[in-house]
């Protein structure tokens, strides 16, 4: 083989080998998404299945992060889904389902700690 040839081999391979260090460079920085918004844990016990409204449900926690319908009915989700390369995946949801007066029918509260 040609000093040449072994010249390009090695170029190819420091390439590649600083490519790999970029890349996980990039994740150690990086080695996490969160989707959704934090909300506060502690106002879950607060909602009152049948009394608490959805103007107070907003106060307590501020806009939800998604909205949808279920059954007919309005649903509001809040919810923080934090995924990582090098940790624990953190997740907490909270999803409110009102009546046709904007009342409170039932929620679910759901978290990962």
């Amino acid at each position: 083989m040609s000093l040449f040839r072994l010249s390009l081999q090695f170029s190819a391979f420091k390439r590649l080998l600083s490519a790999l260090i970029l890349v996980f460079g990039v994740l150690q920085i990086n080695g996490c998404a969160t989707i959704g918004q934090d909300f506060p844990n502690s106002r879950v016990s607060d909602i009152k299945i049948g009394q608490t409204t959805q103007q107070q449900v907003r106060e307590m926690f501020g806009l939800p992060w998604r909205m949808g319908i279920e059954d007919g009915r309005n649903t509001w989700t809040y919810g923080r889904y934090r995924y990582s390369l090098f940790a624990d995946t953190e997740t907490k949801d909270l999803v409110i389902r009102f009546d046709n007066q904007g009342v409170v029918r039932s929620y679910t509260f759901n978290t990962s700690r």
